[in-house]
């Protein structure tokens, strides 16, 4: 006999033997339990204070069971009638990447282990969540594959499949999955979602700012060999585009999908806090499409279920797909049926709104306001299980919490105050909300709370800024439990001050509103553009000149290395340099020249370098010119370093420009110009 607490009464069919509670607090679709009861040729209904033993028989119709039987859990239905049936779940804050567009570039403060979920606490809301009708659960970060505990947890999880899981997914960077991924797949995975925003070895660790590309590879191609083996992964790379970034790739990035079974998702550029978002950096989903177009016009939309959030698209002949992921110029807001939970506990209804509530100190109101862990799980478990026998024979089916209806009131109450959609483009750009990396841990605190003494009547008031002045929310101490959270607040971003002398002077890549982002060259003339830039390598003796002069240095050609490298640089800039425009360079030359003193009691000596860019287009070149001189100078200490690690580069700097609006300039006689790059 199985069963599952629906509401306050029992229902018990004949020929099946399922018992359920029907009504409010139900714990499933009731699709299972109609057709089972249509089955049936009567019904009893029992009281909840009852033996259900020895309650009576009653007759109740198929159509009157149908009618009290709700399709959907009430607690995960919003006022728009979107059922949330997808949960996500971040396991930790940490990260073993830095991705420019998801964590500051300073990195982020992490919380006391305190703060952060325990496994039993994941598994009880997971099992809160499944019980309420959420037959999908995806795990992400941070890194969720940090996570020490990770393979024992999603066994866990995945062991919900019997009480109606049916994805258990994890969103990852792919750095160390290769390394865990058969023993996922053993726990009940089903999908992967795997990050990688460049094909090209050396702008990974640009937009990392870490190496791991050959680990990500080896872990796409691992789950390639289960999948001949049945594993039956389902495989997504999501890459974020990001104008004069990496969207040089979205051809190569398409191109995974002709020979192998894969869904290659392209996804707008998405403002969160730290990540230096710009609407001009943002490559829109038309453009994508346009881009793609011109490589294969066959292109071809696929119809999708209600709920996807990438719009997807294949090519003919092709074995995989393409989608895109349009949240910031076509949102999926009307259909959304995700909800999220934090490492810390909190609940987000929508991701890029900024309220929150917290269900683990709701949860922790079980024991005290102390974590839960494996002891206290289990102890909670034995009693549970020890009042089900009271009751009954058969063992309880899920791992619920003891307070679960508190838990429940305050989801639902949360669940029905999500909007419709979230903010625009606009709005989103200066609206605080958490940093990506920090979906996972503390980031808004609630100042104004009430000791509630009915869970039936709770309040939340309005969303409202916090006061600057305020400690950072991860000193703050743990408020007690048996408090509902409900001001949240956020700290405002205001517009940077500047001296009134320096009111005329202002950096050109700030916004208004304080923000970094890409000056706007749409209205610029193009011409002809020249910037030289030059720095020299300083060694502590002659030995190293001697050695490059005659090309004994046992890496090779100095010179000619450093020049090739110098030229490559100048092309590369934008993809170093975030806020510079790609451009059509014309003419890159790297001149190096070996200067011995002449002084024979001076022992130093160096190796002068110059680098000449020029293009014909709206914006100069000198950044291209000082990346060329800097990296060709590097090189050189890279090849020298083993004869000399005292040596030194010194005096980048630009000494010529020539064209726009400011004319011509050279080292210093004209240092008012505004058109650096």
């Amino acid at each position: 006999m199985t069963y599952r607490a629906f509401s306050s009464r029992w229902v018990q069919t004949a020929s099946e033997g399922l018992r359920i509670r029907a009504g409010k607090y139900h714990a499933e679709p009731l699709r299972r339990v109609a057709t089972a009861a249509a089955a049936t040729a009567a019904v009893k209904i029992i009281p909840e204070s009852a033996n259900p033993v020895e309650a009576p028989a009653v007759q109740l119709s198929r159509r009157e069971l149908l009618k009290d039987a709700k399709p959907f859990s009430d607690f995960l239905t919003d006022t728009f009638h979107r059922q949330h049936d997808y949960l996500r779940i971040s396991l930790t804050e940490r990260c073993n990447l830095r991705c420019v567009y998801c964590m500051p570039e300073e990195g982020v403060p992490l919380s006391p282990p305190r703060e952060l979920l325990t496994t039993p606490e994941i598994v009880m809301l997971s099992s809160l969540f499944v019980s309420q009708g959420v037959n999908k659960i995806r795990l992400t970060g941070g890194e969720p594959t940090v996570r020490k505990d990770i393979l024992p947890l999603m066994e866990q999880i995945g062991a919900l499949r019997s009480h109606g899981l049916r994805e258990l997914c994890l969103t990852t960077n792919g750095i160390a999955l290769h390394r865990k991924l058969e023993g996922m797949v053993e726990a009940g995975l089903t999908g992967v979602n795997l990050s990688l925003d460049t094909l090209d070895p050396w702008q990974f660790q640009i937009m990392t700012r870490r190496k791991g590309f050959d680990a990500v590879m080896k872990s796409i191609e691992r789950v390639f060999e289960l999948n001949k083996h049945g594993a039956g992964i389902k495989l997504k790379i999501n890459a974020v585009i990001m104008r004069g970034i990496n969207d040089r790739e979205i051809i190569p990035f398409v191109e995974m999908t002709r020979e192998k079974d894969i869904e290659v998702r392209f996804i707008e550029y998405m403002p969160f806090d730290g990540n230096k978002w710009n609407e001009g950096k943002m490559f829109s989903y038309n453009e994508m499409l346009d881009r793609i177009r011109e490589k294969h016009p066959g292109l071809e939309r696929i119809r999708g279920h209600k709920n996807d959030t990438s719009k997807t698209y294949r090519i003919p002949g092709f074995v995989g797909k393409i989608g895109f992921i349009t949240s910031m110029t076509h949102n999926f807001c009307g259909t959304c049926n995700r909800l999220r939970i934090t490492s810390d506990g909190n609940l987000k209804v929508c991701l890029f709104g900024n309220a929150e509530v917290s269900l683990r100190d709701i949860l922790r109101g079980c024991n005290n306001g102390d974590p839960i862990d494996e002891e206290t799980y289990k102890a909670m478990r034995r009693i549970a299980a020890d009042r089900q026998l009271e009751i009954s024979d058969e063992p309880a089916p899920l791992n619920l919490a003891p307070n679960e209806r508190k838990l429940l009131e305050v989801i639902g109450m949360a669940v029905k105050r999500k909007k419709a959609k979230h903010a625009g483009i606009g709005e989103l750009e200066h609206m605080k909300n958490r940093p990506m990396i920090l979906i996972g841990s503390p980031q808004y605190i609630p100042t104004n709370y009430a000791r509630v003494s009915s869970w039936d009547a709770i309040e939340y008031p309005p969303v409202v800024p916090l006061s600057p002045k305020r400690p950072a929310p991860w000193l703050l101490p743990t408020f007690p439990t048996g408090f509902v959270y409900g001001q949240l607040r956020c700290f405002s971003v205001g517009r940077p001050r500047l001296n009134k002398k320096h009111d005329t002077a202002r950096l050109t890549h700030v916004s208004e509103s304080g923000s970094a982002h890409m000056v706007s060259i749409s209205d610029k003339t193009p011409s002809k553009r020249v910037a030289k830039a030059v720095c020299s390598v300083h060694f502590t003796n002659k030995l190293a000149c001697e050695l490059i002069k005659e090309n004994q240095i046992k890496k090779g050609d100095v010179l000619g290395v450093a020049r090739v490298a110098g030229i490559m640089a100048a092309k590369r800039t934008p993809d170093l340099i975030p806020l510079c425009h790609p451009i059509a360079i014309t003419k890159v030359t790297v001149d190096l020249a070996v200067v011995e003193s002449e002084n024979e009691n001076d022992k130093a000596s160096r190796v002068d370098i110059e680098a000449t860019v020029a293009c014909e287009g709206k914006t100069g070149v000198e950044m291209e010119a000082l990346t060329a001189a800097s990296t060709a100078a590097l090189t050189v200490y890279d090849m020298c370093k083993a004869v000399d690690k005292g040596m030194s580069i010194q005096g980048l700097r630009v000494i010529l420009k020539e064209g726009g609006k400011s004319g011509r300039w050279v080292d210093g006689a004209q240092d008012d110009s505004s058109e650096l790059n």
